[in-house]
């Protein structure tokens, strides 16, 4: 059974072909907003980068909204992935407070690397942002292994106030208007981390 708030798919597989299409067109798109920022990430822009024509990225995506939510649930699955199922420590098989640990700077990874993207999707769905599905399995995830370590109090404002120490535009903000470097932000998390656990 799916843990909650997993993203299921909602039609048949691709075929091989149109999987490796999906594929260039998502790995050119985040190295156009790596490179150039995410404003830069126009439809025609892509299709100039992937080499192909911009019908066949409309075709693909529909729109730029769903370029960016196709990109965003891209990584989304592949941190999802990674804490869920890959190998210790953000994986099974490690203690909870390392898992803890590895999660927090993962996640701030995620953000250095698609910042733009993530702080872009937190501004479009504000009004629900706490109550939909991504933010739903963070939670799941944190609140299972704060369980796990055995901490005391109400345990689902626990997670909430960690995971707000994870908000792309506060680490945004962290990182490119106080100086702070993504491994100063990680020392930090894990230093909460630790003293959340060790109550």
């Amino acid at each position: 059974m799916p843990l909650p708030g997993t993203v299921q798919p909602a039609e048949p597989a691709e075929r091989a072909d149109a999987a490796r299409n999906r594929q260039l067109l998502l790995d050119a798109a985040h190295q156009l907003m790596r490179e150039q920022g995410i404003d830069s990430l126009t439809m025609d822009a892509l299709a100039k980068r992937a080499g192909v024509g911009k019908g066949t990225v409309f075709r693909r995506f529909g729109s730029r909204s769903g370029l960016m939510l196709a990109l965003l649930d891209h990584s989304d699955r592949k941190f999802q992935e990674a804490f869920i199922f890959g190998p210790p420590p953000l994986g099974p098989g490690a203690a909870p407070v390392e898992r803890l640990v590895a999660f927090g700077r993962a996640r701030l990874l995620d953000i250095d690397l698609a910042g733009e993207l993530h702080r872009a999707a937190e501004l479009g769905e504000a009004r629900d942002r706490y109550s939909g599905a991504p933010y739903g399995l963070l939670r799941a995830h944190v609140t299972m292994l704060l369980r796990q370590a055995d901490v005391p109090g109400e345990i689902p404002l626990v997670a909430d106030a960690l995971l707000g120490m994870l908000g792309a535009a506060l680490v945004m903000h962290q990182m490119h208007v106080q100086g702070y470097r993504r491994e100063q932000i990680g020392d930090n998390w894990e230093s909460l981390v630790r003293r959340v656990v060790a109550r």
